[in-house]
């Protein structure tokens, strides 16, 4: 790790003011500093300003610094992000990792994380080795010529689903942006990961009242049971009515560049009677545009069937 200089803003304007990479739970920020991947001249630490708190009332409000475990046993959360909270990394991880934090994890590529290896995320235009190399952890969904990385998050997939909000605070002001929309797809700058501009801040995650998200979960297949990156995921949510699929939430980790929601297979499932079949038949169009590698083609078989398996667990009892 490299020398770096650091400090401590009291409020939400001083740390806008200040120019350097901020600092919450540290545990990708630290890590990526160890491996010299990344190597910010100042830091600023931040988990003294006020952006705590989760409330309920009406939908889903969680202060960005909010501690993964806090959130994961409140109460009031919905189902779907407890589940991928607690599926995450491990105890002392989700002790001290925050939400926005979270949201903003890089990368777990190995090429990404090996600083003498190129890698176009780290490097612009230095190349991906993974499209050729070891790739069997990579995306099959939203990838380019430039990267085929997966996204890491959890939490972001279960948010995705549905339809969470960031409230960012920055030097031109606070906005809001759907979580859908603040992911980019690699493209040819893969090295652009998402809608921060310099120097702003996530400040809050907002989640929109939806009651039937009750009966929602998360699954998350992987070579262990702890401490593992997901080889796939889904996130779902189902409002069921006399046996019928009225509505339905759909989105996917681990198989693609961003946190991939699947709206043509929520669309599948409206109306649809609540058995595996029409489940599995649904979920057979996940894979459209997949782009399956030399060593990941075997998530093609397992998306659907991960889909297929969360269905089942969120509406047994009603079929």
């Amino acid at each position: 790790m490299r020398p770096f200089e650091l400090t401590a803003p009291a409020t939400v304007a001083d740390a806008l003011e200040e120019s350097g990479t901020f600092l919450a739970g540290g545990t990708t920020l630290v890590d990526l500093m160890k491996l010299d991947v990344l190597t910010p001249q100042r830091v600023l630490d931040i988990n003294g300003l006020p952006l705590h708190g989760i409330d309920t009332a009406d939908g889903l409000r969680i202060g960005a610094l909010e501690r993964m475990a806090d959130i994961a046993a409140h109460p009031g959360v919905y189902p779907v992000i407890s589940r991928a909270l607690l599926l995450s990394a491990s105890q002392q991880i989700r002790t001290m990792a925050s939400i926005g934090g979270n949201l903003l994890q890089r990368t777990r590529c190995t090429y990404f994380r090996d600083v003498t290896m190129p890698c176009n995320r780290r490097d612009p235009g230095s190349g991906c080795p993974a499209i050729s190399g070891a790739n069997r952890m990579h995306a099959v969904l939203g990838t380019s010529d430039a990267c085929v990385a997966t996204h890491a998050s959890d939490l972001a997939v279960a948010l995705v689903a549905l339809d969470a909000e960031l409230r960012l605070a920055g030097p031109e002001g606070e906005r809001t942006i759907k979580l859908t929309d603040f992911y980019r797809l690699p493209g040819e700058t893969p090295e652009v990961e998402h809608d921060l501009r310099p120097g702003e801040l996530i400040t809050e995650v907002v989640v929109p009242r939806l009651d039937w998200a009750a009966r929602s979960t998360y699954v998350k297949v992987r070579d262990r049971q702890s401490y593992e990156f997901a080889l796939c995921s889904a996130a779902v949510a189902v409002d069921v009515r006399d046996g019928l699929v009225a509505d339905a939430r759909v989105a996917v980790g681990g198989v693609a560049t961003v946190p991939w929601r699947l709206e043509a297979v929520e669309a599948a499932l409206r109306g649809k009677p609540v058995t595996e079949e029409s489940f599995t038949e649904a979920a057979s169009i996940a894979t459209e545009g997949a782009k399956p590698l030399a060593d990941n083609g075997f998530k093609l078989s397992l998306l659907p069937r991960t889909i297929v398996r969360a269905l089942l667990e969120v509406t047994e009892g009603s079929r």
